[in-house]
């Protein structure tokens, strides 16, 4: 079985927020930094290189793969900042339907600003996913 690439490292997190070039993009992930250690009531870990993870997730697929990830993370990446990690909330999509301008992929959320969602919304979904995630 393949192991994860994406582990938790003990690089700084502020240095990571630090080196975000726009200006606004580091305010808006500095922000989000806060709400998700208010809302996982864990602190922040850089996961890899570029995603800051809130605690730890031992997740086990029905194909039998199975590791441990961050229980909510986010990146700064190139278009948007990439959400991940919000998915296990039973209020998934009634949370998404209020939350504002975002897009979905996968296994992620994409916010282009924090001004472009509800603050309140977003840390519901937060919320519910971690624990969700804590109650298996």
């Amino acid at each position: 079985m393949a192991e994860n690439k994406t582990k938790p490292t003990e690089t700084s997190v502020a240095t990571y927020l630090a080196g975000i070039q726009d200006e606004a993009r580091r305010k808006d992930c500095e922000v989000l930094t806060k709400l998700m250690t208010k809302a996982t009531k864990e602190k922040p870990q850089m996961w890899g290189t570029s995603i800051v993870g809130f605690g730890t997730y031992h997740y086990r697929y029905e194909s039998g793969r199975e590791g441990d990830t961050c229980l909510v993370g986010f990146s700064s990446r190139k278009g948007d900042i990439s959400v991940y990690g919000l998915n296990s909330s039973p209020e998934h999509e009634k949370l998404l339907a209020q939350l504002g301008k975002h897009k979905m992929g996968k296994g992620c959320l994409y916010i282009s600003r924090m001004s472009d969602v509800d603050r309140g919304v977003l840390e519901r979904l937060i919320v519910s996913s971690v624990a969700e995630k804590r109650g298996k």
